[in-house]
């Protein structure tokens, strides 16, 4: 590699095909907050020549616009195509920024916004994450936990009655349909990336974490205003959404590699599941490839590290704790039916796990100890897990659990005077519908297949779930008028259209060729089912997530920049507005 000094300004004669053009990261379109840090690349289709290489920024030499001359790479990854990168630059002015790049025989032009913020309106900022919550999931939550009587709901969720609504879109730079990774990206970056990316653009090179970086909102938060940090799930904590707050790679599955850069970031407040990939590799259930132990290394680092809730309530409660790491579970969590009602899943080996509101209360609890203010991200993430394997009561279920600790952040900022944010929205879809109710008393033999117990328009009438609890959970879901609530992506299954109350419901097993999945005979001979050929490829085994719109709701100061159609993009520029990241005379 050489270091390459720009040359005079760029003067574009003609652009070559599209197809044949270089490749510029940060892309196209792309908004950039004012004094946020991100890389630059161009990559070229071939081997160049690096003295014929010209790059300008609004017309002048690129070198002098970012402070630095880029590193130039002849043959990248070994093969004949060359690139060229800056690292860790920032622009500071705002208004329109067009980039040209030329090799000599092609050209290429990208456009740029760099925006400023107006002045910090929020102390706080509480953004939550239903992993992929969708409509039919509100929907069926304000039922089960509300009820409803004559066609009108009993009562509202925390989660609908905010001020301000608006739908988001979440399609990624490569696809129409997101992941969790690239959809939380958004959030906590402003830049569109690519499905399994980061905190980066997912460049073309065969490592993962070489790819152009752009800055987090926990970094910029800890970094421009010295705010408190927080990071909450009932998944894994190496897990997509959690890890796109702080992490930098194309590769979400990198779990010992996220660990560290988590672990880099020390975030004030981390908790969730995943433990395996915390723990040395010669510790039993250890997923490490390697002998570091990141329990003792964030116990070193002045953090409270707990493994239960009464070790959470007692961190919790000591007036010195400032740092807060809490691992609950080896891997995701348990959701609320199970926890609460079924002893299910993972309950047996891991009993003592904390409820999401007890997560979020210990964490404001830690969180408001400083002074400066804090930015906290709380997942219910088993909504999408469940969702994945057609489990739609545990998904409910799930989704009542995220109301109650919106109500309780609420509540908290309320009680403050209401200088927070709160924000409510999903990263992504799942293609979730209710359709009507499943006419069935779980104890006789029927005759018919159970589609045929399907209730749709007036035969639908309402559900008959018990009368909700302190928490708004129903003590049952086997009733003998539930909610239908079908997906329309779906792998080959068995259909036995009841809640699975043994354990979560897991519809296929690895197929006889290699890559493919089959229907688990598991449910192959309960009486009534039905095996429903999938219209998903053979190497899916489970739901998929879908391109619509999500919701999103907010309340505090700032809330009011949310409205009508808006992009996942724009979630991140309403929390740096209301913080006033890029105010000027920042």
């Amino acid at each position: 590699m050489i270091k390459l000094f720009a040359g005079a300004a760029l003067v574009v004669l003609w652009s070559g095909s599209p197809t044949l053009a270089q490749t510029v990261y940060p892309i196209d379109r792309a908004d950039i907050l004012a004094g946020a840090h991100f890389d630059f690349k161009v990559e070229f289709p071939d081997r160049v020549d690096p003295a014929n290489v010209k790059v300008t920024v609004n017309g002048t030499d690129y070198s002098a616009v970012f402070g630095q001359p880029g590193t130039f790479v002849d043959r990248e990854d070994g093969k004949e195509q060359s690139a060229l990168i800056v690292r860790d630059i920032a622009l500071t002015n705002p208004g329109s920024v067009k980039v040209e790049v030329s090799d000599g025989a092609r050209s290429r032009t990208v456009v740029w916004s760099v925006y400023e913020t107006g002045p910090r309106k929020a102390k706080n900022v509480i953004l939550f994450i239903g992993d992929g919550l969708s409509p039919a999931h509100r929907v069926a939550a304000r039922i089960l936990s509300k009820g409803i009587a004559e066609g009108k709901s009993l009562g509202k969720l925390a989660i609908d009655d905010m001020p301000h609504m608006a739908l988001v879109a979440t399609a990624g730079s490569d696809s129409i349909i997101t992941d969790s990774a690239n959809a939380a990206s958004a959030y906590a970056t402003g830049h569109k990336t690519a499905v399994n990316a980061m905190g980066v653009y997912a460049d073309r090179t065969a490592s993962p974490f070489d790819d152009p970086k752009v800055e987090t909102i926990t970094s910029l938060a800890k970094r421009r205003l010295g705010l408190g940090v927080g990071i909450v799930t009932n998944t894994e904590i190496e897990d997509a959404t959690p890890a796109a707050m702080v992490a930098h790679t194309r590769r979400r599955a990198a779990y010992d590699e996220i660990v560290a850069q988590l672990f880099a970031a020390r975030p004030d407040v981390l908790m969730g599941g995943g433990s395996a990939n915390f723990l040395p590799q010669a510790t039993a259930g250890s997923k490490r490839k390697d002998d570091i132990d990141y329990v003792a290394r964030f116990r070193d680092a002045g953090y409270q590290a707990v493994m239960t809730k009464p070790e959470l309530d007692a961190a919790a409660a000591k007036p010195d704790t400032s740092k807060l790491l809490g691992l609950f579970a080896s891997g995701n969590m348990d959701g609320a039916l199970d926890r609460k009602f079924l002893k299910g899943g993972g309950v047996g080996k891991f009993p003592e796990q904390p409820d999401l509101t007890e997560q979020v209360q210990a964490a404001l609890k830690v969180l408001s100890k400083n002074e400066a203010g804090f930015f906290l991200m709380v997942e219910s993430g088993l909504i999408d897990k469940y969702a994945h394997l057609l489990d739609m009561e545990r998904a409910v279920y799930d989704t009542i659990m995220l109301d109650n600790a919106v109500r309780l952040a609420r509540d908290w900022a309320r009680a403050r005077g209401d200088d927070t944010l709160i924000l409510v929205v999903a990263d992504h879809n799942h293609p979730n519908s209710l359709v009507g109710t499943i006419n069935d008393d779980m104890t006789k033999t029927p005759n018919v297949p159970f589609r045929e117990r399907v209730g749709v328009y007036d035969k639908a009438g309402f559900p008959n779930y018990p009368a909700a609890d302190a928490e708004g959970y129903p003590s049952r879901v086997d009733v003998s008028r539930r909610l239908a609530i079908f997906s329309a992506s779906l792998p080959d299954h068995y259909e036995t259209f009841r809640p699975k109350l043994d354990n979560p419901n897991d519809p296929t097993v690895k197929g006889d060729v290699s890559g493919t999945f089959k229907p688990n005979d598991k449910y192959k001979d309960v009486p009534g089912v039905v095996l429903r050929p999938g219209n998903l490829p053979a190497m899916i085994g489970a739901s998929v997530h879908s391109g619509e719109d999500v919701i999103l709701t907010a309340i505090g100061p700032g809330s009011e920049r949310i409205h009508g159609s808006m992009d996942n993009t724009e979630v991140f520029r309403v929390v740096a507005d209301a913080l006033g990241l890029a105010a000027p005379g920042q």
